[in-house]
């Protein structure tokens, strides 16, 4: 079944020839000059289900020949980041698309026939609701094909146990999943560099997996996205991780502050937006909850790093007027290691709530609402990069832009 929706996707039946996959979105065909950034780097947050978005995003770049070479994620940002550095370019989306595909599809009964989903998901708005909420039960009763399915019997809440099976679903058909999609001898090359976050179970500390010092295995990608109680703690090298989410649900903080500091065009593509309408019943206030919980603040820390840079670079600038013989002072000395002249330009890609998505969405796994999911990220990227000024060397004072469609458009 996965391998005739890959065909029909091909043949553009996603509905606009254009769309999630389609043979013609999913090769280059306009390839923008970037100015000479030693980082290029994809941030991909967690959300479940909506991370179809960010394959969106990533068949846009494609599409523009922009080749990250850092790819960070949390969670299903992880998942991503496992099929794209684990592919060569040109089976990139193709990969993508095949792993949606794949996780859209129940564990264990038949899918719906398209034509019938289409019909539901395209009707009205009250039609979409109640067939998208029962989609998303389906996922909690049933499990998602090559992603979990139910424990059986269910864990019973007192009795202890192995970790790896303190959890209400079995992630195991993940990780034939990644097995099946990726080449880890690629991920490990580090052609690209690669960063997974998570949390260590028994220390609370935060980590991040990277190919630049770890070899990593599904294990790592799986990990970060091990969200309790729902999924099992992750055993590495004899110590439990959990979803990276429960503590920072993005990238962002890490790739900015790496050191040696190096000029960077970021992609900070986020599932979660913190803006919303205020919420006026139970289950409204429930999925607004998570938009505030997950969207990690990303424009605060964009805000805080850009504050922190900007001190930096000043303090270049000033040091850089300091006669060379007064540079071995001690306060110089000190302010020479402070100081940064490094350029950080950060585009944001955030998900757009949709007016008949429930506080289930992130585990909403319908076909057609990934095809829109993946879609409105193509056209978020596609938007993005029709302004080529936001593609330029940052040359204000702090060294450091942030560009956003949505934001910048109102």
């Amino acid at each position: 079944m996965a391998q005739r929706n890959l065909k029909r996707a091909r043949a553009g039946v996603s509905g606009d020839g254009e769309g999630a996959g389609s043979a013609s979105a999913a090769r280059p065909h306009r390839h923008l000059r970037l100015p000479n950034y030693e980082t290029v780097a994809l941030m991909l947050q967690g959300g479940g289900a909506l991370g179809a978005y960010q394959a969106g995003v990533f068949q846009g770049l494609y599409e523009a020949g922009i080749e990250p070479n850092w790819i960070a994620g949390i969670s299903i940002g992880a998942l991503n980041t496992a099929i794209i550095a684990g592919n060569p370019p040109e089976k990139r989306v193709e990969r993508l698309l095949q792993f949606w595909e794949t996780i859209c599809e129940p564990a264990f009964g038949p899918p719906l026939p398209a034509p019938i989903e289409h019909v539901l998901f395209n009707s009205s708005e009250a039609v979409r609701k109640a067939f998208t909420a029962a989609q998303a039960m389906g996922a909690i009763v049933e499990g998602q094909k090559g992603f979990f399915v139910p424990r059986f019997p269910p864990p019973l809440p007192t009795v202890s146990g192995p970790p790896q099976l303190a959890s209400y679903y079995d992630t195991t058909p993940l990780k034939a999943t990644l097995e099946t999609l990726c080449d880890f001898e690629r991920i490990n090359l580090g052609e690209i560099r690669v960063s997974v976050g998570a949390v260590n179970c028994g220390t609370g500390n935060f980590a991040y997996f990277d190919n630049t010092h770890t070899t990593l295995r599904p294990e790592h990608f799986m990990a970060s996205g091990a969200l309790p109680p729902g999924f099992a703690a992750v055993e590495i090298d004899g110590q439990f991780y959990w979803d990276g989410g429960l503590m920072s649900n993005t990238p962002l903080y890490e790739v900015l502050q790496s050191t040696p500091r190096r000029d960077t065009l970021a992609f900070q593509v986020d599932l979660w937006s913190a803006i919303g309408p205020v919420p006026d019943n139970i289950t409204d206030v429930q999925g607004r909850m998570k938009d505030i919980q997950y969207s990690s603040r990303t424009r605060f820390v964009t805000d805080m790093l850009q504050r922190s840079q900007r001190f930096r670079h000043v303090l270049r600038e000033v040091l850089d007027r300091v006669p060379v013989e007064r540079r071995d002072d001690p306060w110089c000395e000190l302010a020479e290691e402070l100081s940064c002249s490094k350029r950080y330009n950060v585009i944001h890609l955030i998900y757009r709530h949709k007016e008949y998505e429930g506080h289930y969405k992130d585990f909403q796994f319908g076909l057609s609402t990934m095809r829109e999911h993946w879609r409105s990220g193509l056209e978020d990227i596609r938007r993005s990069l029709e302004h080529p000024d936001w593609l330029e060397m940052p040359d204000n004072d702090a060294g450091f832009v942030t560009h956003d469609i949505h934001r910048d458009s109102r």
